[in-house]
């Protein structure tokens, strides 16, 4: 039994049935959370609504694990505050009954990360006009995405790493495209993530990484053995807890 929307989202009633093409989205109040399904068509519309009012310019927000100010300042001194600006493009992909979110898993020879699931992107360059022109360079380089086949819908929190770098994610909805070819210099694979299936309950493992005497929470995910940690993860939880916010 669950709650479902309409084909237009626009009113919800009870049922027994659930439809092979509609999907799940997780919403609750008063930690009793409940099912309703949503069809690609709904799910775009809320991340319309979830990321209209972001934007790449500063004063940006940082990511909420930057919020303790003990984790705060261990991170400062790990990185002797120098970051240095990058973007990473999270692509939706418009497939034929679904979004999905698309992912890479770096080589495993590069000097950092290897081996580890990442968005496209990397570091600014002089060239670049914006965070969404990084991530889109980026894209292209590593996974043959061509720049016009994303439409940019907005912008996550800002989220700094440990190998100095302040991480833009630039959100884009892509047109359902060919096979993609990648760098194997740069990334081992290229694989994709349903997006109702990151709006699981429970989805997000919550874990804790002792660093210095200091306990350090993050999340996790896991897909058909891939997994999903760090940076990536915390990205994809801010994602997810954008379009949990939007109202129907």
């Amino acid at each position: 039994m669950a709650w479902i929307a309409d084909q237009d989202g626009s009113s919800l009633r009870y049922t027994a049935g659930q439809p092979p093409d509609w999907k799940f989205y997780v919403t609750g109040a008063a930690n009793q959370p409940f099912l309703l399904l949503l069809n690609a068509k709904e799910l775009e519309r809320r991340l319309r609504a979830a990321l209209a009012d972001t934007e790449s310019r500063a004063p940006r927000r940082r990511a909420r694990e930057m919020d303790s100010p003990v984790v705060r300042k261990w991170f400062e001194q790990q990185t002797r505050g120098v970051l240095r600006p990058s973007a990473v493009l999270v692509p939706i992909m418009r497939r034929e009954r679904e979004l999905t979110v698309l992912l890479t898993r770096r080589a495993d020879h590069l000097r950092s990360h290897q081996g580890q699931v990442s968005f496209p992107g990397g570091r600014s360059e002089p060239d670049d006009a914006s965070a969404a022109a990084t991530a889109l360079r980026e894209a292209w380089e590593e996974v043959g995405l061509r720049p016009e086949a994303v439409e940019i819908c907005g912008y996550l929190d800002d989220y700094p790493t440990l190998t100095r770098f302040i991480v833009t994610p630039v959100v884009g909805l892509v047109d359902d495209v060919p096979t993609l070819r990648h760098d194997p210099a740069e990334v081992a694979e290229v694989f994709e993530v349903p997006l109702r299936l990151l709006m699981e309950p429970g989805r997000f493992e919550r874990h804790v990484l002792t660093r210095d005497g200091l306990q350090l929470p993050f999340v996790q995910v896991r897909y058909e053995g891939q997994k999903i940690w760090g940076a990536t993860a915390a990205m994809l939880r801010d994602l997810i807890s954008r379009l949990e916010g939007v109202t129907a």
